[in-house]
This record gives structure tokens, C-alpha cells and sequence, in this order.
């Protein structure tokens, strides 16, 4: 899976936080070790709903220990532990209960806890005291694989709604911390033109650097028809380092074929292309801007920093 230049910008900051990081926001989510480990090997995610889609096919993995280690991450529906704003906002349904409906609730709970022997769970965002109780009442009377599986759905909806948050959390940080931002432009100096069509990577790393930090893709996007990459992703809050990918053979190929095309005399007599790809590394400090012009040629090219 690749990202592209349409990854949002708080998913591109998720893709490229340390392994540590993300399964740190990951547990948070959710407190399956392996549902976790299974959204870590599937970055970096071009959008939202494939994350989302990774999230589900990682909970259809999940053992009966793996769904018992995720449940025990949620408080029982009616009591969130004090310091869990997540969990207490997901139950506000329950916040505006009367006692009668609370007491209800904590028998219910009770009762199933000793059936099945763990927390009555649901998704319980958007959803009244009343709906939850009449739910809790239904189920009850569930054979524990029944029940089992209900868990696991319950589970997915509320990982959907926690990881969501997590990459919008995620962009409201980097819209709030200064960050550096980077853009370039191509100039064939063959012709004295743009090259319009070029492919460009771009990739960050952090304060890692050098310490054994991987390069995350945050995306890419192509020379316009002035040169110009105007759409380059964001970089992430903490970035250091930074990595330009120039995929320029097939932009020298089609120039070949053009010519060719034109002048068939000339065919085979192209000039080849020395360096198929160009990749320039160069560190960045947060408030700055950098441009990074590349003069190219089949045979080489020069960068420098640009305003």
C-alpha cells in the first residue's frame, strides 16, 4: 500500500510517527497487542478507509485471547474510569441517567459479567441510557459464541470511531506546531523547458535520524506543465530530514519516442538516460520553507535550494 498525494494530512502525520508512537495511539485505540502489530505492518495508508479496512480485517484475526485483551482495555457502560475522557465520552448517553436507570445498569452489568465473564460492550457513541440497558437486557440471554462475535462487531465500530479520531487529533496537532514545507520545481536544461510530467516522492524523517529512524512516504504528485509539484504533502510536526524522489526515465523515454515519432531518421539515435531516478536528501528546521529546484539533463543535474 503507497500513499498518494491525496493522503490527509493528520494520516500522513500518523504514517510517519516512530513504530514506539503509533502503537502507543494504537493502544489507546484498542488494547489488542495484535490488532495493533496488524495496523503497524500495513503503513502507511494512502486514506482514512483503508486504515479503516486494515482495523477490520485485523479484528476478523483476532482469537478469543485477543478479543479478551481488547475488552479489558473498556470500562464497564456506566462506570469510566476517572482520567478516561475517551470512554466517557463515548458513554455520555449515560451521564444524564437517573439513579433508577444507573442502578438498573450496574445489575445488568453484573449479571452478564458473571455469564460471560468479562464487560458488557457496545458501541455506545450516539446511543441513549434507555438503548443501552435494552440492549444489555437482549443479550443477556445470548450462548457465549453468539455473544462472542456480537463482541467483535461491537469492537470494530468502536476502533472505526477511535482511529478516526486518532487522524484528525493528529492533523489538529500539526495545524497548531510549526512545521517546515517543501515544494520544487524541474527544469530540462536539454531544451530550456519545464518538465511537465515527472513523478515525485516525497518522504520525511524525524529526530531519529541517524539513529537507525525509517523514511516514511508521505505521498507524491507530478511536474505540472510549468515544472512545478504544487501539491506536495505536508510534513509532519518534528520532521528533520527530508527526501525527494525524481522518477525521470520515463519522462527522457517519451521525450525519445516524441522525437523519434517526428523524425524517424533519428530512431535509435537517442541519447539514453544516464540516471533513471534522482534522489536528493537535505535537513530542515521548523518555520522554513524549502524550494528545491532540479536542473536535469540525460546525463546529469544539479539542485540547489531555491526561494
Amino acid at each position: 500500500m503507497t500513499s498518494s498525494s491525496s493522503t490527509p494530512p493528520g494520516l500522513a502525520q500518523f504514517n510517519a510517527l516512530e513504530e514506539h508512537a503509533a502503537a502507543a495511539a494504537l493502544h489507546e485505540a484498542c488494547a489488542s497487542a495484535r490488532w495493533g502489530r496488524l495496523l503497524l505492518a500495513g503503513r502507511p495508508y494512502a486514506t482514512v478507509e483503508d486504515l479503516l479496512t486494515a482495523s477490520d480485517a485485523a479484528m476478523a484475526e483476532l482469537t478469543a485471547e485477543d478479543l479478551a485483551e481488547a475488552m479489558a482495555g473498556h470500562p464497564p457502560i456506566g462506570r469510566p474510569k476517572p482520567g478516561d475522557p475517551t470512554s466517557a465520552r463515548e458513554q455520555r448517553g449515560m451521564a444524564g441517567a437517573s439513579d433508577a436507570l444507573k442502578a438498573e445498569m450496574l445489575e445488568l452489568n453484573l449479571a452478564y459479567q458473571e455469564k460471560f465473564g468479562h464487560v458488557f460492550l457496545i458501541c455506545a457513541t450516539g446511543r441513549t441510557g434507555e438503548q443501552m440497558r435494552d440492549a444489555v437486557r437482549e443479550r443477556i440471554g445470548n450462548a457465549p459464541e453468539t455473544e462472542r462475535e456480537i463482541v467483535r462487531t461491537e469492537l470494530g465500530k468502536i476502533n472505526r470511531i477511535r482511529l478516526t479520531r486518532v487522524v484528525e487529533e493528529a492533523e489538529t496537532s500539526m495545524s497548531t506546531s510549526t512545521t517546515a514545507s517543501v515544494s520544487t520545481h524541474i527544469l530540462d536544461t536539454s531544451v530550456g523547458r519545464p518538465a511537465q510530467g515527472v513523478a515525485v516522492r516525497l518522504s520525511a524523517r524525524s529526530a531519529h535520524y541517524g539513529q537507525g529512524g525509517d523514511w516514511r512516504a508521505l505521498g507524491g504528485s507530478a511536474t505540472d506543465a510549468d515544472g512545478r509539484c504544487k501539491d506536495l504533502p505536508a510534513l509532519p510536526a518534528g520532521t528533520t530530514h527530508v527526501r525527494l524522489d525524481f522518477e525521470v526515465e520515463p519522462y527522457f523515454q517519451k521525450k525519445q519516442a516524441d522525437a523519434q515519432q517526428d523524425a524517424p531518421a533519428n530512431r535509435d539515435s537517442g541519447p539514453g538516460v544516464f540516471f533513471p531516478e534522482v534522489a536528493i536528501t537535505f535537513a530542515v528546521v521548523p518555520g522554513e520553507h524549502y524550494h528545491v529546484p532540479l536542473l536535469l539533463n540525460p546525463f546529469g543535474y544539479s539542485v540547489y535550494r531555491g526561494s
